[in-house]
């Protein structure tokens, strides 16, 4: 019969391997970070997308002496970075820097996914930014009303560039179709850069994007923004009227930029970045910087973080049922 000391020594035996991995984890985190942070971007280097991550490592690499760098990987409509991250090791090393599509897009549209979009963790928001509609130069449309119905007079012919498949900006364009009624072409291209680059080249039609890639683009005149596809007008570009104010009422496309980890992260690593990022996006430089890309700092807690991308997982979500969309 068992005494209640060797059941005691017993217990406390088959524990220790436990407490020693949850010491050691707090540890890790007391310690974070103790080497180089590598921040992969699932879309091509010229981007907003780009941009507003290499603000904040240069910010974060100053603030904890340590380096922290970009690696973009693209493809898949942002899948192969996104794979890339959730199959790295949970220990805030390795990091997701994304808009909408990988973090809750893709799982409502492509039938298989190498990893759980859900399983990501969420580490904050770093801003957000009304979609735009923009037309090549030469666009014979002066208004979201001329474009529509310049579309219906030629269904088929117009084209619409987009950041990839099941893209913000492919998803956008499908509901804009919806709501007006029209038909047009989808050209997919491999992240924001190439699209610009066409619509600029009047290889083609039209592209919604986020602002900050094109605002300076439409002040330069090398292409022409029709509309702002958020609720209000944009301070940036007071003399654009919404898409809605232009007759689409119930069309509304706002796009987000969050970073998040790997599933498992230790908490402590995720709260230790969440403060330090906050504090950062802070800063009136970078809050400048982001203005000068139409983006709005948007930082908040891991919790309204979490609840913030579950929103948006289920608005994207039904956008796609309901248009009947899926990708191999």
């Amino acid at each position: 019969m068992r005494t209640a000391t060797s059941l005691f020594f017993s217990v406390a035996i088959t524990a220790i391997p436990l407490l020693c991995a949850i010491d050691g984890r707090a540890d890790d985190a007391a310690n974070y970070p103790s080497q180089t942070i590598k921040i992969i971007v699932p879309f091509p280097a010229g981007g907003t997308a780009d941009i507003l991550p290499r603000f904040v490592a240069e910010r974060l690499r100053q603030k904890w002496n340590q380096p922290v760098i970009i690696e973009n990987r693209s493809g898949a409509g942002g899948n192969i970075g996104a794979e890339a991250v959730a199959s790295s090791v949970a220990d805030g090393y390795t990091l997701l820097a994304s808009p909408p599509g990988p973090i809750v897009i893709n799982e409502n549209l492509y039938k298989k996914l190498s990893y759980r979009p859900a399983d990501l963790m969420p580490i904050i928001v770093l801003g957000t930014a009304p979609n735009v509609l923009d037309v090549r130069p030469n666009f014979p449309a002066r208004t979201v009303q001329e474009l529509i119905a310049y579309a219906k007079a030629n269904p088929g012919k117009v084209t619409f560039a987009s950041q990839g498949n099941g893209s913000t900006s492919h998803l956008t364009s499908i509901l804009f179709q919806k709501l007006t009624g029209t038909q047009m072409v989808h050209i997919p291209y491999r992240g924001t850069a190439p699209a610009l680059q066409d619509v600029m080249g009047e290889t083609v039609d039209l592209f919604f994007d986020n602002l900050g890639s094109s605002m300076s683009l439409h002040q330069s005149g090398k292409l022409r923004i029709l509309g702002v596809c958020g609720a209000e007008r944009s301070s940036s570009l007071p003399d654009i009227p919404t898409v809605r104010e232009d007759g689409v009422s119930e069309f509304s496309s706002v796009t987000w930029f969050a970073l998040v980890a790997p599933g498992k992260t230790p908490p402590a690593i995720l709260a230790k970045l969440n403060f330090a990022i906050t504090e950062i996006l802070k800063e009136p430089d970078i809050q400048h910087q982001f203005a000068k890309l139409g983006v709005t700092p948007a930082p908040m807690d891991i919790p309204a973080t979490a609840r913030f991308i579950d929103a948006e997982r289920a608005r994207w979500g039904g956008i796609i049922k309901s248009a009947d969309i899926t990708l191999e």
